[in-house]
């Protein structure tokens, strides 16, 4: 098996397209539906890497990079924050969070899986 890659995204839509794409590239998927469930699961399961929403249901995103970031059992796992709304200081403020990349929808399917194989490196 690949490496695991916890997906946390509200929007089933989203959660199958990204599952799909890394599935291709021979990772391993890890799914969360909101901010506290994907921090649970990023605890038990050490991911290799999360892919974060910003805007989660329960804890948002940036609250949840920053939550990852405190504990120093998840706090050296690489985080791509990816979201629709890229709005000016979008980037600067998911990087500012801890965010290690930032991304915004629709990714790009053939610049992304170059950009986490870079950050899993």
């Amino acid at each position: 098996m690949g490496k695991k890659i916890l997906i946390i995204e509200d929007d089933e839509q989203n959660r199958v397209l990204l599952q799909q794409l890394l599935q291709y590239h021979g990772y391993e998927i890890l799914e969360a539906e909101n901010g506290s469930e994907g921090i649970r699961i990023a605890g038990e399961e050490k991911p290799d890497a999360i892919l974060m929403d910003l805007q989660l249901p329960l804890i948002d995103g940036y609250t949840a990079i920053r939550l990852l970031r405190a504990d120093p059992a998840t706090a050296g796992i690489p985080i791509i924050a990816v979201t629709a709304y890229a709005m000016k200081g979008d980037r600067e403020k998911a990087l500012e969070a801890g965010a290690d990349e930032y991304l915004s929808k629709p990714i790009s399917v053939k610049d992304f899986p170059l950009i986490l194989a870079k950050l899993l490196s």
